[in-house]
């Protein structure tokens, strides 16, 4: 080792700026995952679906896989071919869902089942865009496609889940060391 390099300091990277550089990179997918819940939240408490949202988040994630193939991708011909199968692509999910929001077909479904049915077509369309694109968009399509059954069970056992918070929340209340107030 020179003496060069022993006095000048490591620019290896620490945990945090390794993390942070991670979440940045992974940023865009987490944003469509946590829009994609609140979707189904709000239709789940509303009993009506977001007419427009879902089809925003189709778009936007189309655009994000035409995006990221792109770059991916070196020459004109591909980048052409590239961009009209992702927009078929995206249309026939797009025309999907507004298939489902129709009025006809919507009196079918209850507010929560129509979230988890847009939900689930915007998981499958996000992997399967993913499986001719990106690794990572199609990751981003199976965990939709996971949350739906948990979210799914979660509307179910939320009673149960408040119970238990509230049982743990009364042994901590009860069983707190107590401190003695001297003055």
């Amino acid at each position: 080792m020179t003496q060069t390099e022993i006095d000048t300091p490591s620019k290896q990277a620490t945990p945090p700026q390794r993390f942070a550089k991670w979440l940045g990179a992974r940023l865009p997918y987490l944003v469509v995952l946590i829009l994609a819940i609140l979707g189904v939240a709000y239709t789940s408490m509303s009993g009506r679906p977001l007419y427009g949202y879902w089809e925003f988040l189709a778009f936007a994630i189309g655009l994000a896989c035409i995006a990221i193939g792109w770059r991916q991708t070196p020459d004109k011909a591909a980048r052409k071919q590239l961009v009209i199968t992702q927009s078929l692509h995206w249309l026939a999910f797009l025309i999907a869902m507004s298939i489902l929001l129709l009025p006809s077909v919507n009196t079918f479904l209850s507010g929560p089942a129509t979230g988890l049915a847009l939900m689930l077509l915007l998981a499958l369309g996000t992997f399967v865009a993913g499986v001719h694109v990106s690794a990572d968009i199609a990751v981003l399509g199976i965990v939709l496609a996971l949350t739906v059954p948990a979210m799914a069970w979660l509307k179910q056992a939320a009673l149960l889940l408040v119970l238990i918070g509230l049982v743990i929340g009364a042994f901590v209340v009860i069983f707190r060391p107590h401190q003695a107030n001297e003055a």
